[in-house]
Parts: structure tokens; sequence; C-alpha cells
């Protein structure tokens, strides 16, 4: 009996064993079955999608940069120009022939094999990813790889479009140029949708708007196995979208006219409407060829441009500042009126200098211009009457506020991506730079326009502006629409912003014009700017640059005079010192106004212009002096 039971519940805890087992087996088989349900059917989508994904090989299709045209939108003066780029896939190439392949390759590109090497380190030869060994390549290239294309495994080509900057010249300051993005500037613009490949404005337009030029690139996509190798023949293809166009406030006709008309000449010039801020010219010598940076080279052509005398990079024009000198006294005249400092009628007598501390400051004329109301005193560029005005009638702080008035020391918020704002001095600024006061002698340099003011050709011409427009600087601009590639509609029309407003009143701004006009007529730069064509009215400036021969010339003018803001423009020439002194730049601004006004060539303006103008223009190479 005992053995009975003891066989019986051997059995049962058998049977129990199995029944256990059985359950985990069940288990397992529904854990299986569920797993295979989630995978297949509530995240087989997902799935799917990677499978796609990693089943694809995906090429870019570059996209057409937008064209650029002059405020005319006729030419373009920037287009794109078909060009290959060569591609290659190192894993494509048999074991062991890599080095055959590329030298093979590299003498068809007229390159050496090393600079093939160093764009393909040992660690991406094994890599089915492909990487451009040489853009701006030549279709007679391309025919020659592809007859050889048995021998070059793994080598592909691709339309690569090449930057062609038509208008050269001058015009490469406010245009730029394009090169291939870099690796600092990757890291701030991947997030915007930059890719490593991406060729993007560096300088001037091509830099300020290059999202709007861009385009967007299309895609080619291809079935690939798990190592890359292609499956299908027949591509998914999105085409790349061109990018925008930009027409420009430029003028081409002006831009040539104002290039020829200061020559070869270290300096700048610009034409600005005071009605709108539109820059019809902007003109900066030295100047460089945009097209130089399309090749391979592109490192050592800027490295060239950047140690060349003078600098021919520099926009000379926003990024150079410079003393504004007697041009200043355009601000020192609308200041005395507006503050009531000191009658516009009344006499200084100018005996030639003046004895302040322990210094004598030497009037430009050292015999002195006897005596002298505002307005003759604007017109002889007298020192003695500013100094007199500024130290004793006006003072730093008012001077400096009046200077800001102006739009100096700030940024012009042009659309250009660099730009200098200049400076305007303070008492409390040379206390914490220098740790010194400030000086009567101080007011009296910056009273005309020298000391630590600086400004850049563009300030200059915005103060004219305000003057023209009586208390109005307009944004001054260079972009003037955006228009779609296909279809040449206008996408968007660039509205004037008004960036300076003065409540100064209209009595003031007309007495500061009238004067400004009777400079022209009857002050030192009366032969010079003779011209039957148009009235001019503005001011001259001379700033002495380190010892007593070398200066800074400006000529700073607006016209027609009196007639409405719509139909005048601002002219501002700037010749540096470097250049041998010829009191060139009222001579090269009646050119410009000339041009300007009787629709006429450099050429057609020298001969237009009064035979004694004429004469001297054409025999003026290095006449020595100083002339307000």
């Amino acid at each position: 009996m005992a053995k009975f039971f003891e066989s019986e519940n051997g059995s049962v805890e058998q049977s129990a064993k199995v029944l256990i087992f059985g359950f985990i087996i069940c288990l397992i088989f529904a854990v299986y079955i569920l797993r295979l349900f989630s995978l297949q059917v509530i995240e087989g989508a997902v799935y799917r999608k990677q499978s796609q994904t990693i089943s694809s090989q995906v090429k870019t299709i570059d996209a057409q940069r937008g064209e650029i045209f002059d405020r005319n939108a006729s030419m373009p003066m920037v287009i794109n120009t078909d060009s290959f780029a060569v591609d290659l896939i190192p894993a494509e190439i048999p074991s062991g022939h890599y080095d055959s392949v590329t030298s093979r390759l590299a003498s068809y590109l007229g390159i050496s094999k090393n600079e093939i090497d160093r764009k393909i380190p040992q660690y991406l030869r094994r890599s089915y990813t492909a990487v451009e060994v040489r853009s701006n390549i030549p279709f007679s290239v391309i025919s020659n790889i592809a007859e050889n294309i048995t021998d070059l495994p793994g080598v592909s080509w691709r339309s690569k479009p090449v930057r062609n900057y038509v208008e050269t010249g001058s015009i490469s300051h406010v245009v730029g140029y394009v090169g291939d993005i870099t690796k600092e500037e990757i890291k701030v613009m991947y997030n915007k949708g930059y890719k490593a490949n991406a060729i993007i404005g560096k300088t001037g337009i091509e830099k300020q708007y290059d999202s709007l030029l861009q385009g967007v690139q299309g895609r080619e996509s291809r079935t690939v196995d798990v190592r890359g190798h292609v499956l299908s023949d027949a591509p998914i293809v999105e085409p790349p979208q061109m990018g925008k166009n930009l027409v420009l406030t430029i003028d081409m006709r002006i831009q040539e006219l104002v290039e020829k008309a200061l020559g070869e000449r270290v300096g700048a010039a610009v034409v600005l409407r005071p009605s709108n801020g539109e820059v019809l010219a902007m003109v900066s010598y030295p100047f460089y060829d945009q097209n130089l940076f399309n090749d391979d080279n592109a490192s050592a052509q800027y490295n060239k441009l950047a140690t060349s005398p003078n600098n021919p990079l520099l926009n000379r024009v926003v990024n150079a500042a410079y003393p504004p000198a007697s041009t200043f006294k355009i601000i020192m005249s609308t200041a005395m009126l507006a503050e009531k400092a000191f009658s516009s009628s009344k006499d200084i007598e100018c005996s030639g200098r003046v004895d302040y501390g322990n210094r004598i400051f030497h009037c430009h004329q050292k015999w002195g211009h006897g005596k002298l109301d505002m307005k003759d005193a604007l017109a002889q560029s007298c020192d003695v009457y500013y100094w007199i005005v500024g130290r004793d009638y006006l003072g730093v702080d008012k001077i400096s506020s009046y200077a800001r008035e102006f739009g100096f020391g700030e940024s012009l918020e042009i659309d250009l991506p660099a730009q200098q704002s200049g400076f305007v001095p303070t008492a409390p600024w040379k206390e914490r730079r220098f740790h010194q006061k400030w000086l009567g002698g101080d007011t009296m340099n910056m009273s005309i326009g020298q000391g630590y003011t600086l400004v850049t050709p563009l300030h200059i011409a915005n103060m004219v502006a305000m003057v023209a427009n009586e208390g109005k600087i307009y944004r001054p601009h260079l972009l003037k629409e955006v228009r779609d590639p296909a279809t040449n509609e206008v996408i968007e029309s660039v509205k004037p912003q008004i960036l300076h407003e003065s409540n100064i009143d209209e009595s003031v701004w007309r007495e500061v014009q009238n004067a400004m006009r009777y400079t022209i007529t009857d002050g030192t730069p009366a032969f010079p700017l003779n011209n039957k064509v148009v009235q001019i009215a503005g001011k001259t400036g001379t700033a002495e640059v380190g010892s007593l021969d070398h200066w800074h010339s400006w000529m700073a003018c607006y016209a027609p005079f009196n007639a409405p803001v719509e139909e005048q423009v601002v002219v501002v020439v700037l010749v540096e010192a470097v250049n041998e002194w010829e009191w060139w730049a009222p001579y090269a601004t009646n050119i410009i106004f000339q041009g300007i006004f009787a629709n006429q060539t450099y050429e057609e303006a020298v001969n237009a212009l009064p035979a004694n103008v004429r004469d001297v223009i054409r025999s003026r190479k290095h006449a020595q002096g100083r002339a307000e």
C-alpha cells in the first residue's frame, strides 16, 4: 500500500512538471507572436521606411544661384556658366588598384595625385560615399574621362554651375564673390540647411542675400544593396529650384562713369538718391576680379589680394574711416544756426592764426581771410571762423550731439555684410581712453573735422542727403527688387526706410543749402566745379594726414540745387593721401555730375566741360599744393 501511494505521488509530481514546462513553452510562443505582430503590423511602417532609407543612395543636384542685375534689369551682371565636377567613390576601385586609378585620374584633371590623396585619406578608401575631387571642369576634360571610363572605376561626373561675373571692376565690392563653405562656416550655418559641399557668398551682395540666391538643391535617388552597389538603373529625380534673381539699385552706366572719373587713384566715390536711400554707384579703388575665385586655387588668389598694397579687397566706401575734414563744417553751420549760438550775419575776423594756450593754430590761408560771416566762412573754408564758433559758442557736447544727429558714429545699416560705424568723440570718452581732460584745443580740432572724429564716405553722403532732404536720412540700400527666376515677376520691392529724422527748423536747412550753393559759385571749388548742365551745392575738405604734404581730398555735393529732392543726387568723392597731391576730388565730382545729368560717358562728359576745366583735367597729374 505504501508503495502504491509513493508511485501515485510521483506520477502527480511528474504531471505537474509537464504542465509547468508546457505553460512556459506556450508563454514563450505567445511572446514571440506578440513581438512579430508588433514588428509587422504596429511598427511595420517605421521599419519599412528605414529599410527604404538604407536601400536608397541619394545624390544632391546643385541648384543654380539666382542672377544679379543692375537697376535697369536688362542684362545680368552675374550669371551661371555650365561646368562640371568630378567625383570618386573609393570603395568601387578594385583592391590594389587605388594608386593606378587615382594617378590616371589626376593626369586627366591636370592636378597632382597628392591632391586627390589629401581629399581621400586612408580611412575613407573603403567608403561608398562620393568625394568631389575637382570642380569647374570643362566639357573637353569630361569627354576625355568618358572615353577612358573603363580604366577609371569609381569615377563619375555631374553638372555644377560656376558663378560668372560678367561685370567686374569696381562693382566687385558691391556684388562680392562666392566660395566653398568652410568647416567653421558649416558649424554656424548647418541648422540653416547648408551642407558640407555648399557654395556660399563670401562678401558683398552674394553674402548679404545668400539665402535668396541659394535656391533649393534637387535629389537623385537609386536603389542600392547594403554595400552601396546600385541595383536599379531608373533614378527618382527631384529637380532643383533656381535661386531668386536680385535687381540692385546700382546703375551700371553711372557706376562706369564714376569708376573712370576716380581713375587709378586710391580712394572711393558714392552716388546716392537722398529721397529714398538708393545707391546708384559705389566705387572703391583698387578693386579686383571676382572670377579669380572660381578655380581650385581660390585660397592662393585670396592671400595674394589680401597682402597686396592698398588692399584691393577693402570697400573704402563703407569699411574705411577717415577724418571728415572741412566737410564737417556743414554740421558746424547747421548746429550754430539751430542752436542760435552765433548769428550767421555776424563777422569773425580771420588773421590767419589763433593763439590758444601754448599753441598757434594756423588757418589754411596763412595770411588770413579778413572779416567773414557764415556764408563766406563756409565758402572759403575758414578754419579760424569755425575754431572760434566751436570753442566759444558751441562746445564739444553740442558738436558731438549734432554729429550724431547726422548719423556719424553709428551703423548706416546698408545691406552689406560689413561696415564701419565711424567715431564721434566726447569729453568723457577722452578721459576714459587717455586719462586726460578734454581741452579747448580738442574742440577746435573737432570743429574743422580733424582730431578723433572718423567717418566713411557713405557717412558723408548721408550728411549731404540730410541737408538736401531738409532733415531726413533714408537708410542707404543696394537691393531694389527680388524677382522670380522663371516668370521675372517681382516678388518683393524694397521700400524706403527713414534712418534719421531731425526736428531742426526748415529755415535752418534752407540757409545751409544756400551757403553750400554759394560755396560752389563763389568759394574755393568754383573753378573745378564749373558746370553749365546742372547747379551744384556742396563742400570741399582736405584732411591732413601725418605730415604737411599729405592730405585726403574730399568733395561732397548734391544737385540739382533748388530742384525737388526726388530729382536730386548726392555725390561724394574721396582721394586718399597715398596718392600724389593733385586736388582731384572736385574735378572727378564735376565729371560725374556732367555725365549723370547730360547722360554722357566719361569721355563725353570731359569733352563737354568748359575748355579751361577740361584742359586742367587732361593735364592734371602731379600738381602740388593745398586747396580748400
